[in-house]
């Protein structure tokens, strides 16, 4: 099956309807290989953990030739194009590069995927749809309301598919419990949600400054944020611990249960989001991010409330990270790992556990930090990314679905600093009735980057 050419016709698009798309689409939670008469030509921004493990799903479920990958870091460069090339059917390397618009320039993709730390995906991801391709592009979209909205105008303008890695409404049992459970009217009038996440994931160190590196480019992998004096390696967990480069656990891990609850609901932009929190257990150590937060993202008839420590012990050990939808006749519990109905006054309880595939793709079993209860979502996300592709439409993790769930976060962020609830309005690109706070949509990129404008693409 060849890519045709692409024209979004959003009367294809139903809102919310992942279920029957990959049901229907795919079989029952069966994922087989979309045959293709000439391979996709991919192209990866970001070699690391992550962008490798979108990469190798994507080769799971169709022919690919991956003919570029680009990273700041040589060493891991040079591992990844070695990994590709031991997976890749022609058995060729990857062309290699440590600056992404070297890369697009080529303007010879039919998709990039994009793995890099979230201050760089709105840039990359603009370029990428320039360049001519379709975008895969991890959450959170982007670390600014303004960088998000500019996304979305490129994505239309372009006329492109742009799938985010917000992949739990790809995910099996999640598909199920939305089918089963909500869409089936089991839990009644739902008027409150809770989500949270309990890891212990905020890296609290203070290592020393040090020198550079020379396999790695620091002011490239900087970019448009503020350059901090380098001390170690960023890669994996440390970046994800300053607001420089992202938004904390709010812009991590709630825009991942955030997301999950608007596609199980049918909910778009909140009417107001309000927060609290900030650093108060772990004060020790370099990182900038809140170790303790609560935010209400609120709609009619509904509050949607989050919180996260990243010290002390989860409220339900059973679900650490995760959302529970309280409905007048019965609650629903959903995970990564599993989903659990509990009608109200008795009756039927029902549980499903994650769906692995370790027979299907035994090649699982032998990657490197893979997290195996994902592979299978990741798998069916990818599929629903070429299907959009293939036929027009827009795919379950539209850019705008991802810019909703990753603005309402950062508006959430924004709160907590403010100290007050705001209102977005989406149609000016304003936060109602507050100039002050209408200024943080918008991050200080440094020079020479420009930071992109939704203007730009209409």
């Amino acid at each position: 099956m060849d890519t045709k050419t692409f024209n979004i016709n959003r009367r294809h698009f139903i809102k919310g309807a992942a279920a029957s798309l990959a049901l229907s689409s795919f079989g029952s939670y069966g994922m087989e290989l979309l045959y293709r008469t000439k391979p996709l030509r991919v192209g990866l921004i970001g070699a690391g953990w992550y962008g490798k493990s979108d990469l190798f799903r994507l080769m799971q479920v169709t022919q690919v030739n991956v003919v570029s990958i680009c990273d700041v870091d040589k060493r891991m460069l040079a591992e990844a194009a070695n990994l590709i090339q031991l997976r890749q059917t022609s058995g060729k390397a990857p062309r290699t590069y440590t600056d992404y618009r070297k890369m697009l320039a080529e303007k010879d993709l039919d998709i990039v995927l994009i793995g890099s730390p979230d201050h760089w995906h709105a840039l990359q991801a603009i370029e990428a749809l320039k360049a001519g391709a379709h975008v895969y592009v991890q959450k959170p979209i982007s670390v600014d309301v303004l960088e998000g909205e500019a996304m979305v105008a490129a994505a239309r303008k372009y006329n492109k598919v742009v799938q985010v890695g917000t992949q739990r409404k790809s995910t099996p049992h999640l598909i199920d419990a939305k089918k089963n459970i909500v869409d089936a009217g089991l839990l009644g009038k739902i008027s409150h949600v809770e989500m949270c996440c309990y890891y212990h994931m905020r890296a609290n160190g203070n290592p020393p400054i040090t020198a550079v590196p020379e396999f790695l480019d620091y002011e490239m992998w900087t970019g448009p944020a503020p350059l901090r004096p380098y001390d170690g390696l960023p890669h994996r967990r440390w970046w994800r611990a300053f607001m420089e480069y992202g938004n904390g656990i709010m812009g991590d891990m709630c825009v991942h249960m955030l997301d999950t609850v608007r596609w199980m609901l049918d909910l778009d932009w909140p009417k107001k989001i309000s927060s609290t929190g900030g650093i108060f257990v772990q004060k020790d150590s370099k990182s900038n991010i809140a170790d303790t937060q609560t935010a209400i993202f609120e709609y009619e008839e509904l509050n949607c409330v989050w919180q996260h420590r990243s010290w002390g012990t989860p409220v339900d050990p059973d679900y650490p990270w995760s959302f529970k939808l309280y409905g007048e006749k019965g609650t629903l519990s959903g995970s990564t790992m599993r989903y659990d109905f509990v009608p109200h006054g008795g009756g039927e309880k029902i549980h499903m556990d994650v769906i692995y595939e370790k027979e299907k793709y035994p090649e699982d079993l032998t990657e490197k930090d893979i997290e195996l209860n994902a592979a299978p979502a990741t798998r069916l996300h990818m599929l629903d990314f070429l299907a959009a592709i293939d036929k027009g439409t827009l795919p379950i993790a539209d850019i705008r679905e991802g810019h909703i769930s990753t603005a309402s976060c950062i508006l959430a962020n924004m709160a907590m600093v403010t100290g007050r609830p705001l209102i977005y309005d989406p149609k000016k690109i304003v936060v109602v009735n507050d100039a002050e706070a209408t200024a943080l949509l918008k991050r200080d990129y440094r020079a020479p980057w420009r930071h992109p404008h939704p203007n730009d693409f209409r």
